[in-house]
């Protein structure tokens, strides 16, 4: 088993109706993902996001505030929405989950990281999935991650994962904006992320989600400098997790989103000590 621990990340439209109310059914689909992973012996870690706008539907919220305080207040509501749902349809899977709030601060002082660190393991040896999200509820613009791809990332590069999927709206990393040009090409494969590749990254083209390709690409580049393999997949396909785990393991090629490999000279042992912010997040 190549891929032993990964870290799942799903945006905000893929948890989400349009109107910011909670997708029950992907949301379940995914869970149950994740829940298989964790029978057959691997270790599955889910950095989420959507608590805000799950909070402005929640409050009937229609507009995403701009000022701070009616952010953090409305991911707080958000947020708890989010959990009950998590751990209502892991517990019918007959697993646990466990919620992380973090901040980028917790990930660049040495003793919050060490903190974030053992408490992650200790979950994962128990057989528990824990939950991360941003700290949304206490983040300032000064120690926000400002995305949860390079949360992800950090995340997986702290814990030494085998494997982070990042799942998005779309196939994968195109040579053009798909939603602009319908005629592009995905790429299904990238040894390395150099200055062409990251140029294909076009802007946001979602009003949810706070990131874009360009985020992914940067979280790709972080996880794959730290030897871990990272894919770029599409959410809305059915059994996607499951899907691209497959496909790794079998090595039968790239068919499913985009695949960075990992550079296997740079996978380096972390015991929580490491300084998780050394490429920083913008």
């Amino acid at each position: 088993m190549s891929y032993r621990r990964i870290v799942i990340k799903i945006g905000s439209s893929s948890l989400t109706h349009n109107g910011g109310r909670i997708n029950l059914n992907r949301i379940d689909h995914f869970l149950r993902q994740m829940v298989d992973l964790k029978n057959q012996g691997r270790e599955v870690l889910f950095v989420t996001s959507g608590s805000i706008v799950t909070g402005m539907a929640e409050m009937g919220v229609h507009e995403r505030p701009c000022g701070i305080p009616e952010q953090q207040a409305l991911a707080a509501v958000g947020q708890a929405q989010l959990m009950a749902v998590y751990n209502r349809f892991l517990r019918e899977y007959g697993a646990i989950g466990a919620q992380i709030l973090l901040t980028a601060y917790d990930l660049e002082d040495p003793q919050h990281r060490l903190n974030a660190y053992n408490t992650m393991i200790n979950l994962i040896k128990w057989g528990v999935i824990p939950v991360i999200n941003e700290n949304d509820t206490v983040a300032t613009h000064e120690i926000k991650f400002g995305d949860n791809d390079s949360l992800s990332a950090l995340v997986a590069r702290l814990i030494n994962a085998d494997l982070l999927i990042i799942l998005s709206d779309v196939e994968g990393l195109y040579q053009k904006d798909p939603h602009l040009d319908s005629l592009t090409s995905k790429i299904d494969v990238v040894e390395d992320i150099t200055a062409e590749i990251e140029a294909y990254a076009g802007g946001n083209t979602n009003s949810v989600g706070t990131g874009g390709m360009k985020t992914k690409l940067a979280a790709a580049k972080i996880a794959t400098g730290a030897g871990i393999t990272t894919v770029i997949g599409p959410a809305h396909k059915d059994y996607v997790i499951l899907e691209i785990v497959e496909m790794l393991e079998k090595g039968a090629g790239f068919q499913i989103g985009t695949t960075f490999l990992a550079k296997n000279n740079a996978r380096v042992k972390n015991d929580g000590r490491h300084n998780s912010a050394q490429e920083g997040w913008g």
